[in-house]
């Protein structure tokens, strides 16, 4: 079977949430099925090492504007694959009547003000779109299948709910000098919280921020060493206050985060390293006190499941799809409560028999998730579409 696969948002530069599921998916599929054939559309040139395999092959056509309204449904007309997937974006206009399509999360229904209008207008066009148009659409959550079902009245039977899986590299990492390598890169040099995710409204940062501000700040002066038999909790006495350590990259509306650090009086104790790489990433997750994780509305959340692959802590929203990833191993709470986030933190940093038991609750939760499985059931989809 020949299946084509819009691959452009597998090559962004600075991966996050639907880039990552791009490029992890595709190489899972690649990975599961050698005896099928895979057509993979580019809008610019991938890393060389980036899918290559002998049952791939790589479609590089670029075009300035509207690449894939234009160009791409240019391509799939004149030489149509079996059956078309789109990870991570639009359906084209012109498209194979085999075509699936994955819908990540319909937030800009439920939180329009988090997102600029003419985003909000494209995200609202373009899903409607995709559940209409797709033979059969892939859900990144139960969440995301629910909204479909309730606000563009998609058929259930047409949506499958497959759960993005973790990437393998992502786990506790046991080397203390390399966690503080990576710490002293970034300036850390205290126990510190951390959240990950590009600096925009949907993240509700600045709750976090008043929420962090509120919590005890004497955490890291009352903590002594305190050593489990796996090493998963270890703490560090220090005389420099608690951090909050918040990585992305920047979206829109984040120099407002910036003002309400300084008019908080936060300025030395909320840090904004950046984007966040692969490299650095787990080592980062392992060394945090806990990751807090108060979006308003996620179509799945990876860096919940990562801190947990780290066995790191987690307080996140108990909102759209975070509690099916989080199970009963985090702290669920209200993300619009600023208190509810603050006073979580305080349980967070005052018990560590609370962060023991989240810590081995999580290895296990973030287990259930994997791209082979996840890519298993997509397979099957575009295997049961082909042949209708």
């Amino acid at each position: 079977m020949l299946i084509g696969i819009d691959a452009s948002r597998a090559v962004a530069a600075q991966a996050t949430g639907t880039e990552v599921y791009s490029q992890r998916l595709i190489r899972a599929l690649i990975d599961l099925a050698p005896d099928h054939y895979f057509r993979l559309y580019f809008n610019r040139p991938p890393a060389a090492n980036l899918f290559r395999a002998g049952n791939v092959e790589s479609r590089i056509i670029p075009f300035r504007r509207l690449w894939t309204h234009i160009r791409l449904s240019w391509e799939v007309t004149r030489r149509p694959p079996e059956v078309l997937f789109v990870p991570s974006h639009v359906l084209p206009m012109l498209h194979p009547r085999r075509s699936v399509v994955t819908v990540h999360d319909l937030g800009y229904l439920h939180f329009p003000d988090t997102h600029p209008t003419a985003q909000r207008l494209y995200l609202h066009a373009s899903t409607r779109w995709n559940a209409r148009a797709s033979a059969r659409v892939i859900a990144d959550s139960q969440a995301t299948k629910d909204d479909l079902i309730r606000h563009y009245r998609t058929p259930a039977d047409k949506i499958v709910v497959a759960y993005p899986g973790l990437d393998p590299a992502i786990r506790r990492v046991q080397d203390p000098q390399h966690i503080q390598a990576v710490k002293s890169r970034y300036g850390i040099h205290s126990e510190y919280l951390l959240t990950i995710g590009t600096l925009q409204p949907r993240k509700n940062l600045s709750r976090l921020i008043e929420a962090f501000g509120k919590s005890s700040d004497d955490f890291s002066r009352r903590q002594q060493e305190a050593t489990d038999p796996t090493g998963a909790l270890r703490r560090v006495a220090t005389t420099h206050p608690l951090k909050l350590v918040i990585v992305g990259k920047k979206g829109w509306l984040y120099a407002d985060l910036f003002k309400q650090v300084a008019q908080l009086g936060l300025a030395d104790r909320v840090m904004f390293p950046g984007y966040l790489p692969d490299a650095d990433k787990a080592a980062l997750i392992s060394g945090a006190t806990a990751l807090v994780f108060p979006s308003l509305y996620e179509g799945f959340g990876f860096p919940v499941i990562e801190a947990m692959a780290c066995s790191t802590p987690v307080i996140c929203s108990n909102t759209s799809s975070m509690p099916e990833a989080a199970g009963d191993a985090a702290l669920l709470v209200d993300p619009l409560d600023t208190d509810a986030i603050a006073t979580a933190i305080d349980r967070i940093l005052s018990d560590i028999d609370l962060r023991r038991d989240l810590a081995e609750r999580g290895v296990t939760q973030a287990a259930k998730f994997t791209w082979q499985a996840c890519a298993r059931l997509v397979l099957g989809v575009l295997e049961d579409v082909a042949l209708r």
